[in-house]
């Protein structure tokens, strides 16, 4: 007998009464799905759905379930799921300023103390919860709160909640916390696969991210790609950082890069490295004339988001070099300590290229390869040399307004 036809006969029996018959295997079924490959292979919301229609079947009157995953991430404190008897599932990612939303709430208590709670609708020893988001206005009259503890990293909650007036029997109490082992194990996975994505995200990029779970992670392993170049670096930062203090100088920084990065992204980029107040950024594709015009795209941005942008009444200016050419882009370092990281001629012009915009007291400068290949409107700035290279280089600018 299959699986599904398991479930129903189990719901008939749970609908004329039968209570007894068949649950002891039912929950046994329900802890094998949460530690079996099927249960694995959905995403969040499946799992959420699954496993609240899954304790519907054994009788339990669940009528609002959440988790609430804690993950380490630079935007965000964490990400709730909601499910309810007939509702789409709800996701709300919280960022860190919405730690007000748990401050004072049991949700907040059971993840500090890492001790289940069960809590009424009239029971304000342990702070409200009827006024967070995903629990307001469903009529609930009882939640049994249990923590997520990770082998390491914040803890999650997952929250079960019923609109029956007496709230759960001590019999259904046990039911949940013996589900709760292999629920915090599946979601374990989840938490920490989204940690480790994330994280690889924030310090290397999507990209290489991508590369690094692959398993391209040897010393050496280098495979040549064609790419757009974006260099942008924070003209006299210098002077600048000798005029404020440390504290002050690292909020300028970030308050540049966030006028500078986002259109990067915004445009299929991803920024290999920050070099002080330098952005490296590439363009990867099989398509050079789309790369560079992308590429060019989020130079024009970065340059209408600095127009006019001053931090402390200092005016910022920015260099923004491009080109277009072959790098090699992988592994570099030593032992256990790699770096990511474009190496090559191309690499170089373009730093050179960077240079002479300061030189040359333009925003923004372009090789002639790159020019052709973005079909950019653009002047000669004339040829020049460029330090390491023994010919000289013609570069091109933007046409004045």
């Amino acid at each position: 007998m299959n699986r599904i036809v398991q479930m129903e006969e189990t719901e008939t029996r749970v609908m004329r009464g039968d209570r007894a018959a068949g649950s002891t295997s039912s929950l046994l079924s329900l802890i094998e799905w949460l530690s079996g490959d099927e249960c694995h292979g959905l995403d969040e919301p499946g799992l959420i759905s699954a496993l609240g229609r899954r304790l519907r079947v054994l009788g339990l009157p669940i009528d609002r379930l959440t988790l609430h995953f804690m993950t380490l991430h630079p935007e965000l404190i964490g990400r709730t799921l909601a499910w309810a008897p007939g509702d789409p599932v709800e996701i709300h990612d919280r960022e860190h300023g919405a730690r007000q939303i748990f401050a004072n709430s049991p949700l907040r208590k059971v993840m500090d103390s890492r001790e289940p709670l069960v809590v009424g609708s009239g029971d304000s020893a342990h702070g409200r919860w009827q006024d967070i988001d995903v629990f307001a206005g469903r009529g609930l009259q009882q939640l049994m709160i249990a923590p997520l503890c990770n082998a390491d990293g914040p803890v999650s909650a997952v929250a079960f909640g019923t609109r029956r007036a007496g709230g759960f029997t001590p019999a259904e109490i046990q039911v949940l916390e013996r589900i709760l082992p292999a629920l915090r194990n599946t979601c374990e996975l989840r938490v920490m696969r989204q940690v480790e994505l994330s994280l690889l995200d924030t310090y290397v990029g999507p990209l290489t991210a991508q590369r690094i779970l692959a398993g391209q992670i040897r010393q050496g392993e280098i495979e040549s790609i064609e790419a757009a170049l974006l260099l942008c670096d924070l003209r006299g930062f210098t002077e600048i950082s000798n005029q404020l203090p440390s504290d002050r100088v690292l909020e300028l920084l970030n308050a540049y890069f966030d006028k500078v990065i986002p259109p990067i992204t915004r445009e299929g980029g991803e920024v290999l490295k920050f070099m002080g107040d330098a952005v490296l950024a590439f363009f990867p594709g099989y398509d050079a004339g789309r790369s560079s015009a992308s590429a060019l795209i989020a130079a024009r941005d970065i340059l209408r988001e600095i127009d006019g942008f001053e931090f402390d009444e200092i005016a910022l200016n920015v260099g923004i070099a491009l080109h277009h050419g072959e790098v090699s882009y992988g592994n570099i370092g030593s032992g256990r300590r790699l770096d990511f990281t474009l190496i090559g001629p191309d690499v170089n012009l373009v730093s050179r290229i960077q240079t002479a915009c300061g030189d040359l007291r333009v925003p923004l400068l372009m090789s002639d390869t790159f020019r052709k290949e973005a079909r950019a409107q653009a002047v000669s700035a004339g040829w020049h040399t460029l330090k390491g290279f023994t010919e000289k280089v013609e570069l091109f600018c933007l046409p004045e307004p």
